[in-house]
């Protein structure tokens, strides 16, 4: 039974939970069914030193709401937590699975798009990946550098020197964040709804699909991805992980991501309070 939740503090105040955490940490302090457990922020992070104020003396079991972290720090940040009697419930094997998108590609690539991976800093032969694909777009095995003036997704006319100058500049903006390797990926046609796609985020803890919601701006009058699509991906091997499915522009649906679900964000609009309830009932 998960008993605690354990987010990252302030960054200048280990007492004070991260301010960008703390509607989460709000609902869960009015839902009354978890105790919260708070470690130091800018120690972790910063410092490699994990601290936690007013340790369990016996062991509980928790859900971690923070930050991403690679699948080593992750590994160390889990058996450092069970010296102090804290054990988290999803554990280094199955937060690297979801965590690391070509990790866990086998099991969905039925319904994803197809990618090709490559070393970090290696050469990849762009002749190759038009060959390979219509547009595709560039990831490292975490995350994109979308918001940014990179670009979304390259075409046939993309050049090799162009290519070489854009995977230069990818670099620099991931810098420390860089993670496994370059995943490449076939760009999907998402269906437009006016000016936003129709993507949904569902939360899966303990294999139910515990909560469905819109996760890309679009209006409450969207289709839904079809309920036999979301529970085909209820089995993958972690307690506590995302599955972004998104709409394509002939109505079928892909998934688009996976992701922790300790380090995944709850979506805009998300009712907090009904997310941790969930979360209770789900690992009771």
């Amino acid at each position: 039974m998960v008993t605690a939740v354990l987010f990252p503090s302030h960054f200048y105040d280990a007492a004070k939970v991260d301010e960008d955490l703390q509607a989460e940490y709000d609902a869960v302090a009015l839902e009354k069914v978890f105790q919260i457990v708070i470690f130091g922020y800018a120690q972790w992070f910063h410092e490699g030193k994990l601290l936690i104020k007013n340790t369990p003396e016996k062991e509980i079991k928790a859900v971690y709401r923070g930050w991403m972290m690679k699948p080593e720090q992750y590994r160390t940040f889990y058996e450092q937590l069970l010296e102090k009697n804290i054990k988290l419930v999803t554990e280094p094997p199955a937060y690297e699975l979801m965590h690391l998108f070509p990790k866990v590609y086998e099991k969905i690539r039925a319904d994803t798009a197809k990618i090709k991976i490559y070393p970090l800093h290696g050469s990849i032969d762009v002749n190759e990946l038009k060959a390979a694909f219509n547009k595709f777009m560039v990831k490292d095995f975490v995350k994109s550098v979308k918001g940014t003036d990179f670009p979304r997704c390259f075409d046939q006319s993309v050049t090799q020197e162009v290519f070489d100058k854009w995977m230069e500049v990818f670099y620099n903006y991931r810098g420390d964040l860089l993670t496994g390797g370059i995943c490449i990926k076939e760009f999907l046609p998402l269906k437009y709804y006016g000016k936003n796609t129709n993507e949904f985020r569902v939360f899966y803890i303990n294999h139910i699909s515990a909560t469905i919601c819109r996760n890309s701006g679009q209006g409450n009058f969207t289709p839904f991805p079809p309920q036999a699509l979301i529970d085909q991906y209820s089995y993958l091997a972690s307690p506590f992980y995302t599955v972004d499915f998104g709409e394509l522009e002939d109505g079928s649906w892909k998934v688009l991501e996976v992701g922790d679900g300790g380090v995944s964000g709850l979506s805009e609009g998300q009712d907090y309070g009904q997310f941790f309830r969930a979360l209770y009932q789900c690992f009771r």
